[in-house]
C-alpha cells in the first residue's frame, strides 16, 4: 500500500463513543534485539534527524513517537537515502482558508539500495465540531531487488480521546502460495504478539476499515485498532500512546529494519518484474482511491495538482 494519507478523512463520522472500561497502570514493553549487521541507534526524541516533520498539532507522546520513528529510520538507513528533493510548497502546504494543513517528507533510495523511498507526512484539519482531525504517517517501501515486506504506520486522531492505529508490514508476495514467506516475516518474528499485547488494554477495540482494498493488502499480523479513552479523558489516551503504542511501534519498526530492510534476499529476473508490476499497481491504486478524491476537496485543485504531481514523480520515478 502506498499510503492512506486521507483515507480516514471521511471520519467526521468518527465519534467518541463512551467506554465503560476502567483505566489501569501501563506496562512497558522491552525492545527486540537487533540481528542486523548495522548497529541500532538509541531511539530518542532528541535524536538528530534531517526530516523537517515536527508534527506540531498532536500531543507530546504522539509527537515524540513519530519523531523517534523517523529519526531511527533516517539514522539507520541514511547512507542509502537521497536528500528530500520536494519543492518547499509541496513539503508544506495548506488550503486557502488556512484551516487544513499538510506536510510531506519523502526520501528516495540510491539506485543500488533496496530502499525505494521513505514517506513521512502529517495532516491537520479543523472540523465543524470545533475539534480537529490529525493524521500522522510513516511508510517505507522497498525496491524490486528484494521481496521483503514494506512498513506502514498511520495514526488517525479525531478527538482528544479517540485514535485509530494502523501498523503493519504489508506483504509483497501471496502468503498462500509462499508459506515460507509467512513463516519468515510473520511467524518467526512473532509480530502477532504485539497485537495481542494491545488487545489486553480495555480501551482498545478492533478497527475495520470501510475500504475492502485496504483490508486486502495488509498482513495477518496487522494492528488495526480503535482506541476510545472517554472514561479516562485525554490524559489516558496520551498514557496509552506513551506506554503501549510507542514501544510496540518501535519493536515493529525494528523488526522491519532488521529482517526486511537490512537483509539481502535473492530475487530472480522474473520475480523482480512481477514485484515491480505489483508495487506499481498498489501505488497507483492508493493514489486513485485515496489521494485523488480527497486532496482537491481538502486543499483546492491547484494545490492538489501540485502535491499529487510531486508524489507521482517519486512513486513512479518520473524524471
Amino acid at each position: 500500500m502506498a499510503l492512506s494519507f486521507c483515507h480516514h478523512f471521511h471520519y467526521s463520522s468518527l465519534s467518541s463513543s463512551s467506554s465503560s472500561s476502567i483505566s489501569r497502570p501501563p506496562a512497558t514493553l522491552p525492545s527486540s534485539s537487533s540481528s542486523c549487521s548495522f548497529s541500532r541507534p538509541r531511539i530518542s526524541a532528541s535524536s538528530t534527524s534531517s526530516s523537517p516533520l515536527d508534527f506540531p498539532y498532536v500531543s507530546p507522546p504522539h509527537r515524540n513517537l513519530m519523531v523517534d520513528l523517523i529519526s531511527t529510520v533516517e539514522t539507520r538507513l541514511g547512507s542509502q537515502l537521497l536528500p528530500c528533493t520536494l519543492p518547499p510548497d509541496v513539503q508544506s502546504f495548506q488550503n486557502q482558508s488556512g484551516n487544513t494543513h499538510g506536510c510531506l517528507h519523502i526520501r528516495s533510495g540510491h539506485k543500488s539500495s533496496p530502499i525505494d523511498f521513505i514517506f513521512g507526512s502529517w495532516l491537520h484539519s479543523e472540523l465543524p465540531t470545533g475539534e480537529a482531525l490529525n493524521i500522522t504517517s510513516l511508510s517505507a517501501y522497498l525496491s524490486p531487488s528484494t521481496d521483503a515486506p514494506n512498513f506502514l504506520m498511520e495514526v488517525i486522531q479525531s478527538s482528544p480521546t479517540l485514535l485509530i492505529l494502523i501498523l503493519d508490514l504489508p506483504p509483497r508476495k501471496d502468503l498462500v502460495l509462499h508459506p515460507e514467506y509467512l513463516q519468515t516475516f510473520y511467524e518467526d518474528t512473532k509480530l502477532d504478539t504485539r497485537r495481542q499485547l494491545l488487545d489486553k488494554i480495555p480501551e482498545v477495540k478492533p478497527y475495520y476499515s470501510s475500504s475492502l482494498y485496504l483490508r486486502s493488502v495488509v498482513s495477518p499480523t496487522a494492528i488495526t485498532v480503535r482506541i476510545e479513552a472517554d472514561a479516562g479523558g485525554p490524559g489516558r489516551l496520551e498514557e496509552i500512546i506513551k506506554y503501549h503504542l510507542d514501544p510496540i511501534a518501535k519493536v515493529v519498526l525494528g523488526t522491519w529494519l532488521d529482517q526486511c530492510a537490512c537483509v539481502k534476499r535473492e530475487v530472480g529476473e522474473t520475480q523482480r518484474a512481477h514485484l515491480q508490476n505489483r508495487d506499481k499497481l498498489i501505488k497507483s491504486k492508493s493514489i486513485e482511491i485515496d489521494l485523488e478524491p480527497n486532496f482537491p476537496r481538502l486543499f483546492g485543485r491547484q494545490t492538489a495538482d501540485r502535491v499529487l504531481g510531486s508524489i507521482q514523480q517519486v512513486f513512479f520515478k518520473m524524471i
